[in-house]
């Protein structure tokens, strides 16, 4: 167990935990996750992450508008997500995950629908001087220069270009490295080059496990020690240095 971490994204309020939430909560507590961020991605995830951190004081919560709810051809469900994250903007803690998908997305009407909804997403987590999480996948430069502007910006799940991660810490926004780490060579190179004080960690808890089965943020302990290997310190300073990161980030 772990003195203090944080999972800067999960989704604890997905059906995967319906039948165990309050235990999995109890485990990553007992691991060590001192907190956790819930982040929305629609209109229903947006209300239920709310009433996750209403419930538990260590649970926060984010207000999103994900590329696959942007990719779609309602403009009203668009429309309604959009109105709501003005509406949340002072109850949650940063405005995301959203962003661009070009993995699952190929068609440019999609791509374009994408961008458009972005725009306002930022626009609104400029207004309300709130973190920006992106989810950002085979789009990470795109979703870099629509953003790079903004204050603080983090960027979710990162598996990008080393290139176009030196760009984001030359601007000063979060890379947060996912479970992943544990087998995916690709994030272990950036978790070895990320500088220091750019790094946070996550599980996206319920996807991504280092283990078999559903993700949840108790195995975020996994990637600490892969993490302290690749760096050359130990599991307990990358403990320290994401926690204090992510704090910082958030304002939490």
């Amino acid at each position: 167990m772990f003195s203090s971490i944080i999972d800067s994204h999960c989704h604890l309020d997905f059906p995967k935990f319906s039948k165990d939430r309050d235990e999995a909560i109890s485990r990553a507590r007992e691991a060590g996750v001192e907190a956790m961020i819930n982040s929305g991605i629609d209109f229903k995830t947006n209300l239920s992450s709310l009433r996750l951190a209403e419930q538990y004081d260590f649970i926060y919560a984010t207000a999103g508008l994900s590329p696959s709810v942007a990719s779609t051809k309602d403009d009203e469900r668009i429309g309604e997500v959009l109105k709501q994250l003005s509406e949340l903007g002072e109850k949650v803690i940063g405005i995301g995950e959203a962003g661009l998908d070009y993995y699952h997305y190929k068609e440019l009407g999609q791509r374009q629908k994408q961008k458009e909804t972005f725009e306002k997403v930022i626009e609104i987590a400029d207004g309300f001087g709130k973190p920006l999480i992106i989810h950002g996948r085979d789009a990470e430069d795109e979703c870099f220069e629509m953003s790079k502007n903004l204050e603080t910006v983090v960027f979710h799940c990162y598996g990008g270009s080393l290139e176009t991660m030196e760009k984001i810490a030359d601007a000063g926004h979060y890379i947060s490295i996912p479970t992943l780490v544990c087998f995916s060579e690709h994030h272990q190179e950036i978790a070895k080059s990320v500088p220091q004080e750019l790094m946070i960690i996550e599980t996206d808890s319920p996807y991504l496990s280092p283990r078999k089965g559903r993700n949840e943020p108790a195995y975020l302990a996994d990637s600490l020690e892969v993490i302290a290997k690749l760096r050359g310190i130990t599991a307990e300073e990358v403990a320290t240095i994401t926690t204090k990161n992510t704090r910082k980030a958030f304002k939490i």
